[in-house]
């Protein structure tokens, strides 16, 4: 609109000089911006207003992987992060940002009750698996062999934090919602400018829209296989009155409750998908895996789709691909951003502001041409 140009025309005038330039807004670049903020850094987040993984997903932070009964990589020191800094950010906007949730795990055998048993009594997964099977009491519940129980999960809700925060950062004019121009970006060994913005340093989170970005230049393996692999994710939104579950449930799909009978139920897998469509597959997909978990009736009433930013060797993507700080990355959080996230930020920002090492496994510099 209008007013929103001429909004524009006058907050690009107003800020002349900057510590940092963030583009992107999921969870990346809010994580990262709230990490600035706490260390008393100056900043502007430039996003356009395309809907991205983070909008689009389950919000559930889950410890531990519940296909295999392992526990998620790295999970003690990602979620003990993510506890206080999601506690931090909260009192910043004023609002519950995490909730306490139960995540049930139908089990479909008596292998899988014994299995459940002797990860429950293991060091690091005895504090997330409680040993007790629960007997399912629920008649809309498929669960003739029980119930395993996560302890320590929460659950955000990712649209709604993005729209706060965002809201939030526009209070303190740190927020500009426009697609971002690569060819606007001039960059120094150390500075960078982009139109009437100065900073010293420009940290790129656009998640999957990485791809089109000129300075992401990563190797390829000798197989042709890409780094940077896009992954589509697709939920189904359902409305099932008889199905009355508060707690989360986990089979060949999770069923997230949203509350007034709607429940999220997914996600879908689409390697190398950028597209942004919903799919009739996904939904006829997602429909017959959780048809194999309720026996009541369901309506489908929405469908929404994400593209997950995944890297090839399942890792995340932090810090710089030239010699210099200029410009950086924080990227390829995958599955697991929301818990990921925050500790993910506190290596980068180490990194630039005290040169603290990021740790190999997950420093972008190991695709580096």
């Amino acid at each position: 609109s209008a007013a929103s140009d001429v909004y524009k025309r006058q907050y690009l005038y107003s800020v002349k000089n900057v510590d940092y330039i963030i583009v992107g807004m999921g969870i990346a670049g809010l994580v990262f911006s709230k990490t600035l903020r706490d260390h008393g850094k100056s900043f502007v987040v430039i996003d356009s207003p395309k809907q991205g993984a983070t909008k689009a997903s389950g919000g559930v932070l889950n410890p531990t992987v519940l296909k295999r009964f392992t526990p998620a990589w790295n999970t003690v020191e990602f979620v003990l992060k993510a506890a206080t800094f999601y506690e931090s950010l909260a009192r910043d906007i004023g609002q519950q940002v995490l909730s306490g949730v139960a995540i049930h795990r139908i089990l479909a055998s008596v292998e899988e009750q014994n299995n459940w048993m002797v990860a429950s009594d293991k060091e690091i997964l005895s504090r997330f698996l409680s040993p007790k099977i629960l007997k399912n009491n629920n008649k809309a519940i498929s669960a003739s062999f029980g119930l395993g129980a996560v302890t320590q999960a929460n659950i955000m809700k990712p649209y709604a934090l993005l729209k706060a925060y965002q809201d939030f950062l526009k209070n303190h004019n740190q927020f500009i919602e426009a697609q971002f121009d690569y060819q606007e970006l001039v960059v120094t060994k150390t500075a960078v400018q982009y139109k009437d913005i100065k900073a010293t340093k420009i940290v790129f989170a656009e998640g999957s829209g990485v791809v089109h970005n000129p300075y992401f230049s990563v190797d390829v393996s000798p197989h042709g296989k890409k780094v940077f692999v896009g992954n589509k994710g697709e939920y189904i939104i359902i409305k099932a009155p008889e199905l009355k579950s508060e707690a989360i449930l986990k089979g060949p799909v999770m069923i997230i409750p949203l509350g007034d009978d709607l429940y999220k139920v997914g996600a879908s897998y689409g390697r190398d998908d950028y597209s942004s469509q919903t799919t009739k597959r996904a939904c006829e997909e997602i429909s017959e895996k959780l048809s194999k978990m309720i026996s009541c009736d369901f309506r489908v009433v929405d469908q929404v789709t994400g593209i997950r930013p995944t890297v090839k060797d399942r890792k995340p993507l932090v810090g710089c691909l030239q010699n210099t700080k200029s410009v950086s990355f924080l990227n390829g959080l995958g599955t697991r951003g929301l818990t990921m996230a925050p500790q993910l930020a506190a290596h980068l920002y180490r990194y630039l502001e005290r040169d603290v090492p990021i740790p190999e496994i997950i420093d972008i510099k190991r695709f580096a041409l």
